[in-house]
């Protein structure tokens, strides 16, 4: 499925991919109300990858709903809505308006990784009771919640644990690693907002490894798997340590019908270890010999 935040709300690749034929395309964050992120610049390339620094930039919950769902389902495609808020309350009132959503809306992912305004700004995804308290307020949405969250903590399996036990029907590991790259003619951040978020093949490891310590430490929580995956051997690797599914981001960047390429790459895997489907590979590289 697609990475939130890497193809808009869907419908934008409706052109270079047939999006019935993906597992889900998972939108981009959307708060309960309109939201103009941060100032340009928003994206810079790194070596192995990207940082960014969009913000959050979005329309509303009931915008979306409105004007940009239609268009997605008239593609053929399962989707994922992706919220996110300032306060335990956005959440809440983000997952109440998705409540009459079409049954297409299969799950919604709670982007964890935003700064709490009512506690000094620090991450939501870093605090275990406050992420708990997060999906517990969302199950005003009436569909599968799935927790996404934020290696830059490591609380990470204490975090999947609280968030689980709240009602969460799976973890999303991981977000964007924090990052600050700066311009060498100006010897100011490239970015608009200073630092930003690190994704591609850089935190590829880093990724594979947090869903094999949440996969051993939580062995019945569903993991989605994400970060750095740019072929089918990438997608395997999370699956293997663990995930049960997986999303594909920056490599849409590059590549817009890259998640297709990467599928195919990974049943061709499967097909060649002799396994008869790709769920096989789930934790088979993380189990007893």
């Amino acid at each position: 499925m697609t990475a939130s935040g890497t193809a808009g709300y869907g419908n934008e690749l409706s052109s270079y991919v047939d999006l019935s034929q993906v597992g889900a395309v998972v939108t981009k964050s959307i708060a309960p109300y309109e939201w103009a992120g941060n100032p340009a610049p928003r994206l810079h390339t790194v070596q192995a990858g990207m940082i960014n620094a969009v913000g959050l930039q979005g329309p509303g919950v009931e915008y979306w709903l409105q004007n940009e769902l239609p268009k997605l389902l008239a593609t053929g495609a399962s989707v994922v809505c992706s919220i996110w808020g300032r306060s335990v309350d956005d959440y809440a009132s983000a997952a109440q308006m998705l409540a009459a959503a079409p049954p297409e809306v299969i799950a919604v992912e709670v982007n964890l990784s935003c700064p709490n305004l009512e506690g000094r700004g620090s991450m939501f995804a870093h605090d275990a009771e406050l992420s708990a308290e997060v999906i517990e307020v969302t199950e005003a949405c009436n569909r599968p919640r799935w927790a996404k969250l934020s290696p830059n903590t490591d609380r990470l399996v204490e975090i999947s644990e609280a968030v689980s036990t709240a009602g969460a029907e799976a973890v999303t590991l991981v977000n964007t690693l924090l990052g600050l790259v700066f311009d060498p003619d100006t010897a100011r951040p490239v970015l608009g907002n200073g630092g930003g978020g690190v994704s591609g093949p850089a935190i590829h490891p880093i990724a594979v490894r947090a869903v094999a310590d949440v996969r051993a430490a939580l062995p019945d929580v569903p993991i989605v798997g994400v970060g750095g995956v740019v072929n089918g051997w990438g997608a395997a690797e999370l699956m293997l340590a663990g995930a049960q599914a997986v999303q594909v981001g920056t490599a849409t960047f590059a590549n817009p019908a890259a998640i297709i390429d990467i599928q195919d790459q990974l049943l061709a895997y499967a097909s060649s270890r002799g396994l008869h489907s790709v769920s096989e590979l789930t934790s088979a590289g993380i189990a007893p010999l």
